[in-house]
């Protein structure tokens, strides 16, 4: 199922969100919910709170008075992580379950006010970040909450900053208008991304491709690729001994085709095998059609016509928003090795990005008006002719 993680500042309309993501048909998995009904009197965290900080965290009524268990939990470190080796393993547990009880082709929203501050980003197959700046939420709080401003000035510092909730967010949704103006966006984000990344998750497939065209060189490219080298990482494991932004988007100010590629290197291909299933969960199914690298003149393969030496597995993102290809290829392989000398040549050297960019635009050309396959053959016959003759000058 889709695992989309929701969050945003103290004041920025994060329960909104959640609820017009529910009435789309979104389930939601509200972590602060939880997080009091795992400390609820009768359970097992309740009597492990009462144990570790004694009677004194009760109100008359016998439940918690969380203001009395806050002023003694957060009072060291010691008292800090005490309460969140009692309440995390609860919560996490409670979590777990309530995602697998949702339906198989579910988009489950996991409300989390500090996804951020505790690194879960990467856990997710989306982020969603309602962003709305530091003042405006402060005069919120004030007016719609009665927080006082010096109150919520504090427990926004103890917050993630908004450039940390940003650096994680592949959607960022701009709250900052009045009541409902976000409604549109949030339906928009339902329909055209969230629905179709579901559909291609749960069927395997691939999102894409778009038409065969170069876009200026996009600054966020580069902070794109490594949220999902960071979601990689978390499907491979230790079968994966680097991954890379690789290709012209990895090149600052080089135009390229709006598809992010990145590079697992895997021990063999065996390895590369094995990751199939995890790298597919986690939003990037196969692409099974496509099993080498086009192959070059190699030492021990002069002619460049062993497929084996060129072997490769190639996935792709679920996600129609980020559109990327994921090479896993084995350690020390020509194609490995190709693939990050090419980028950094890219990146060294003016002259060759400018030869490369007009190899580029004449495959531009070649493919417009084509569709499908036929815009595929059309693109690629011109790069990979070209990419032959470069092959050993990448590499001298």
């Amino acid at each position: 199922m889709l695992r989309i993680g929701l969050t945003g500042g103290m004041g920025a309309g994060k329960s909104t969100v959640a609820r017009i993501l529910a009435e789309c048909g979104g389930v939601i998995i509200d972590s602060d919910l939880i997080a009091r009904e795992v400390v609820a009197p009768g359970t097992e965290g309740f009597a492990a709170l009462v144990e570790a900080f004694g009677p004194g965290i009760l109100a008359a009524d016998g439940s918690l008075d969380r203001p009395a268990l806050a002023a003694v939990a957060f009072a060291d470190d010691a008292a800090r992580a005490t309460l969140n080796s009692i309440t995390h393993p609860l919560v996490g547990k409670r979590t777990a379950e309530l995602i697998s009880a949702a339906p198989a082709d579910a988009i489950v929203v996991q409300d989390i006010p500090l996804l951020v501050e505790n690194g879960l980003a990467p856990l997710m197959n989306l982020v969603v970040i309602v962003d709305v700046d530091a003042e405006t939420r402060i005069r919120r709080l004030a007016e719609f909450r009665g927080v006082s401003e010096s109150d919520a000035r504090a427990r926004i510092s103890a917050q993630a900053t908004d450039e940390q909730r940003r650096a994680v967010a592949d959607v960022l949704l701009d709250n900052s208008g009045p009541a409902g103006v976000i409604d549109a966006a949030v339906h928009r984000l339902w329909e055209e991304r969230l629905r179709p990344f579901e559909r291609n998750l749960r069927t395997g497939t691939p999102a894409g491709p778009r038409e065969l065209r170069l876009a200026p060189h996009d600054p966020e490219w580069a902070a794109q690729a490594q949220r999902l080298i960071a979601r990689l990482w978390v499907a491979c494991g230790a079968a994966a001994s680097r991954i890379d932004h690789i290709g012209s988007t990895a090149v600052p100010g080089l135009p390229a085709k709006d598809v992010l590629d990145l590079q697992i290197t895997v021990a063999d291909l065996a390895a590369a095998d094995g990751l199939r299933d995890a790298l597919g969960a986690a939003g990037f199914p196969v692409k099974a059609v496509v099993a080498h690298d086009n192959p070059k003149p190699t030492e021990g393969d002069p002619d460049g016509t062993d497929l084996a030496r060129w072997a490769k597995r190639l996935h792709g993102n679920a996600d129609p928003g980020r559109l990327a290809n994921v090479h896993i290829r084995v350690d020390g392989s020509p194609g490995q090795r190709f693939a990050l000398a090419f980028r950094d040549w890219l990146r060294g050297d003016a002259a060759a990005r400018a030869e490369y960019l007009a190899v580029k635009r004449e495959a531009e050309a070649k493919a417009s008006g084509l569709t499908g396959e036929a815009a595929s053959e059309a693109y690629y016959a011109v790069k990979e002719s070209w990419f032959d003759g470069v092959y050993l000058r990448v590499l001298d």
